[in-house]
């Protein structure tokens, strides 16, 4: 980078492009280590969600009965769907496998905690919303197997056509 003079300091166009210069820095960053960010914080939201449920499974199934007050579906059943979901989905997000059907499917979870059980809580399910819709839109990344996956399809589909 280079140093500020004080002939820079005083001259504005000097000033003004070696402000854009340190503004567009953060552009050389890989997308591909911001989808797996995203991924791997996203997916340790749903793991630890899970595991205290598990640890504690008859206080989960009280919280389903009595606090959660979801519409529509017994408590006995929703408690080990949504254990289940955030279990398979933390885990399939953090591979990186079949991670935009993963995405989808803990977006729904999202919403159901945001409509029926805390809405008061939104700011932090939008954040939770916003890194699964960046997988959702734009897949896993390239440090995923879902990118393998689609490496090794391709790589078949290119032998058949011959």
């Amino acid at each position: 980078m280079t140093a500020i003079s004080e002939q820079s300091l005083s001259n504005p166009a000097a000033f003004v492009g070696l402000y854009k210069r340190i503004i567009r820095q953060p552009e050389h960053i890989p997308f591909s280590l911001i989808q797996s960010a995203a991924r791997v914080a996203v997916a340790h939201v749903f793991w630890q969600s899970a595991q205290s449920k598990l640890a504690s499974w008859p206080v989960t199934l009280q919280l389903f009965a009595n606090e959660y007050n979801l519409p529509l579906i017994d408590p006995s059943i929703a408690a080990p769907l949504a254990t289940a979901a955030e279990l398979t989905g933390s885990v399939l997000i953090f591979l990186g496998l079949f991670s935009r059907l993963a995405a989808l499917m803990l977006l729904g979870v999202v919403s159901v905690i945001q409509i029926f059980v805390y809405p008061e809580n939104w700011a932090e399910h939008l954040l939770w919303a916003s890194l699964l819709l960046l997988v959702l839109t734009r897949g896993a990344g390239v440090l995923s197997l879902d990118r393998l996956a689609e490496r090794l399809f391709d790589r078949g589909s290119a032998g058949s056509e011959r």
